[in-house]
């Protein structure tokens, strides 16, 4: 029962419609998914990529979130989560030949980031 006082308190902030493909955005999860928070916000800055700023406020809203919600300290947190899911296409068309159309799939994603803190309560065997 050495786990019994420790609880998991977190936020979670959800980027929707985001009108990129998740490929793409997935090389930047994967770099910050168990990070602190100042890294994870350090991190995209020096990334070449159009997603990085998009990660960043997301990171960002999760702390505001924790901090707002919960009471936590911005320093005591990390990114516990992060997932980039598909959504539905922005269907277009192009004309071809002959009267034809082509379909045109732009792809748009979802993006949830967790940010967590673990606490631990006041136990006699962490003293020693």
């Amino acid at each position: 029962m050495k786990n019994k006082n420790k609880s998991k308190i977190g936020a979670r902030a959800l980027g929707r419609n985001i009108r990129m493909s998740p490929t793409k955005i997935r090389r930047i999860i994967d770099r910050i998914r168990g990070c602190s928070y100042g890294e994870a916000l350090v991190l995209p800055e020096f990334m070449p990529y159009k997603a990085c700023y998009l990660i960043s406020q997301l990171i960002l809203s999760a702390a505001a979130n924790a901090n707002t919600n919960f009471g936590l300290d911005k320093s005591d947190l990390f990114i516990s989560k992060a997932l980039v899911e598909n959504s539905a296409y922005l269907r277009r068309f192009r004309p071809r030949a002959q009267g034809r159309g082509y379909p045109i799939k732009k792809p748009i994603c979802e993006v949830i980031i967790k940010s967590s803190s673990n606490f631990v309560g006041k136990m006699k065997s962490d003293s020693t």
